[in-house]
């Protein structure tokens, strides 16, 4: 029976300089920025003239806000997780049209955890090190666990929680995971008030 190739997040700490954190942070606040930028641009489009605005659209404005005074900094950190929010914006709406979903909402630097996600253009990874883009050293990550042999990330997602804590996760290909094998029994579950779950094997 072959291995089924799947995607998994592998997620661990680590501990950034100074200039990596200030680097980091500037990027957190454009990725906000331009998410709730585009939102508000989608927003206005729909309710003012029922016009649904896509991806495409909002990606062209981007390049427009980073020559503006206004937004010129958005032009001063990685281009990748700023379209990645972008994206995220897309699928947002795509469930809400689907009914899926609610619609989308502003985020805020208080309530929205702070993070930005870099696809194979933003970063490097070599020799077990990840150098993301406009860093000159790669990230110091506590290696809790390995990654599968010859894993190559496709998705790196950095993020900094309410205590102040650094985190990346790092999508790849899996091909450790065996699917179980067919079987043809069945069992029944009945979740009780004395136990929380009984199968019909009396288990």
């Amino acid at each position: 029976m072959q291995n089924e190739h799947v995607k998994r997040a592998f997620k661990y700490r680590f501990y950034p300089t100074d200039e990596q954190a200030a680097e980091l942070s500037r990027t957190f606040g454009c990725v906000r920025k331009v998410y709730n930028l585009a939102l508000q641009a989608r927003t206005e489009a729909w309710t003012l003239r029922a016009e649904r605005v896509n991806y495409n659209a909002t990606s062209a404005m981007l390049t427009a806000w980073k020559k503006t005074e206004e937004l010129a900094h958005l032009g001063e950190v990685s281009s990748v997780p700023l379209q990645q929010a972008l994206r995220h914006l897309q699928g947002a709406f795509a469930a809400f049209w689907d009914k899926r979903a609610r619609y989308p909402r502003f985020k805020s630097r208080k309530k929205a955890r702070a993070s930005a996600e870099y696809t194979r253009s933003g970063f490097r990874f070599r020799d077990g090190r990840l150098t993301l883009a406009k860093m000159a050293a790669p990230l110091d990550i506590v290696w809790s666990r390995s990654l599968p042999e010859g894993a190559e990330p496709s998705t790196v997602t950095v993020s900094r929680d309410g205590a102040g804590r650094w985190f990346v996760s790092l999508l790849c290909q899996d091909a450790t995971v065996k699917p179980l094998p067919v079987t043809g029994a069945a069992v029944g579950i009945d979740a009780g008030i004395t136990s929380l779950v009984t199968l019909s094997s009396g288990e």
